[in-house]
C-alpha cells in the first residue's frame, strides 16, 4: 500500500503554513510518503492505490471535488466551509461521502451540515491537536512570547498595498484608512511593553516563494519554535490547537465577525483560553479572567479540554494505517 500526504495550491498573493502544519499532523501516523497529493486535485489522481488522510479545509476548487476513487481516504478533521458545501453536496459529493461515512469533522458547523444531508457524521477536533509529538521538557522552555498573526481578518498592509489595482481599490472603499484599527483594538488588553518586545511572526507568507519541501520546513520550525515558547498570542487555529497539543500556554484572540470564519470554529474556540473582541469597538471579554492587560508577567494555564478528542483522532489514525481501513 502507498501513502499519500496532502499539499495546496497557492493564492496569487499568499499561502498558509497552517495547512503545511496540519499535513505535518496527518505525516506523523504514516510510514512513509509514496506521494504528496494536490488537495484541491485529488479527482485527477489515477495512479496506484494510496491512503490518505483527509484532514483540513476542502476544497476552493469545488469543481473538481470528488477525489478519485484510487485514493482511500480517512475522513478526520474534514472542513466544509459554508461557501463551498452548496457545491460540494451535490447529488455525486452527498453519495460519495455516503460512502466514506462516518465523516469525521474538525468543527460542529460541518458535522450539521453533513447530516442534514443525511451523512453519518461527527465531530473530531482538529487533527493538530496530536502534534504533542512536538512537546520539549519544561526545562527547555525559555523566555519568549510570541504573537502570530493577531486579529489577522482586520485590514493589513501587505493585503492592502498588494498592488496598483489593490491599492486604488481599498483607498475608494476605505479600507487604507482602516489599518491602525488593529494596533489600537489590541493596545486595549495587550501591554505596550509586550507588543514592542515580543516576536511578531506571520503564518502567511508570499506565494510563489518557496517549494513545499521549503514550507514543510517552515512549518516544523514553527512548531520547534512554540513548543519552547512562555507563552503565545495568536488568531490562528493552527498555531493555537497546536500549542494545546505541546502544553505551551496560549491565548486566543477571536475578533471574526463573517460566517466564513466563524463557522470554522464551532466547536474548537472553548478549548482555548480566549479574549473575543467587537471587531468595530474594539471592545473585549475574556473567558479567563484577565486583569488588566496582557504583559511579559502573564501565566495562563491552559484548559486541557482537548486530550479526550486527541486520543480519539490518534486511535482513529493509528487504525486506519494498521487495519487497512477507516472503520
Amino acid at each position: 500500500m502507498k501513502y499519500g500526504l496532502l499539499t495546496y495550491d497557492e493564492n496569487k498573493r499568499f499561502f498558509n503554513v497552517g495547512d503545511n502544519i496540519q499535513s505535518l499532523a496527518a505525516k506523523q501516523f504514516l510510514p512513509k510518503v509514496d506521494v504528496f497529493l494536490n488537495r484541491e486535485h485529488l479527482a485527477d489522481y489515477h495512479s496506484d492505490k494510496v491512503k490518505l488522510i483527509m484532514n483540513g479545509w476542502f476544497t476552493h476548487n469545488i469543481h473538481n471535488w470528488v477525489p478519485s476513487d484510487t485514493i482511500e481516504p480517512l475522513f478526520v478533521s474534514f472542513h466544509m466551509n459554508n461557501t463551498a458545501a452548496p457545491f460540494m453536496l451535490s447529488d455525486k459529493g452527498i453519495a460519495y461521502l455516503k460512502k466514506q461515512a462516518p465523516i469525521g469533522c474538525r468543527d460542529q458547523f460541518t458535522a450539521d451540515t453533513l447530516n442534514a444531508k443525511g451523512i453519518d457524521a461527527y465531530f473530531t477536533g482538529c487533527l493538530t491537536l496530536t502534534l504533542d509529538t512536538y512537546k520539549v521538557n519544561d526545562s527547555e522552555r525559555g523566555n519568549d512570547i510570541y504573537i502570530v498573526d493577531p486579529l489577522y481578518s482586520y485590514p493589513r498592509p501587505e493585503k492592502i498595498f498588494y498592488n496598483a489595482r489593490a491599492t486604488l481599490r481599498n483607498i475608494l472603499n476605505g479600507t487604507a484608512f482602516q489599518l491602525s484599527k488593529k494596533k489600537k483594538h489590541l493596545k486595549k488588553f495587550i501591554s505596550e511593553e509586550l507588543l514592542n518586545s515580543a516576536e511578531f511572526i506571520n503564518q502567511e507568507p508570499p506565494s510563489n516563494s518557496y517549494s513545499d519541501e521549503e514550507k514543510f520546513e517552515m512549518a516544523e520550525a514553527l512548531l520547534k519554535k512554540y513548543a519552547k515558547a512562555k507563552l503565545v498570542i495568536t488568531s490562528r487555529i493552527h498555531c493555537a490547537l497546536p500549542c494545546l497539543a505541546m502544553g505551551t500556554p496560549v491565548i486566543f484572540i477571536n475578533g471574526f465577525d463573517s460566517f466564513v470564519d466563524s463557522c470554522r470554529f464551532d466547536g474548537i474556540l472553548k478549548l482555548f483560553n480566549r479574549i473575543d473582541v467587537d471587531s468595530k469597538t474594539g471592545d473585549y471579554t475574556s473567558n479567563f479572567g484577565l486583569q488588566g492587560k496582557i504583559d511579559g508577567n502573564t501565566m495562563v494555564k491552559n484548559l486541557e479540554l482537548h486530550h479526550e478528542l486527541a486520543n480519539a483522532l490518534k486511535e482513529k489514525c493509528h487504525n486506519f494505517i494498521s487495519n487497512g481501513n477507516a472503520e
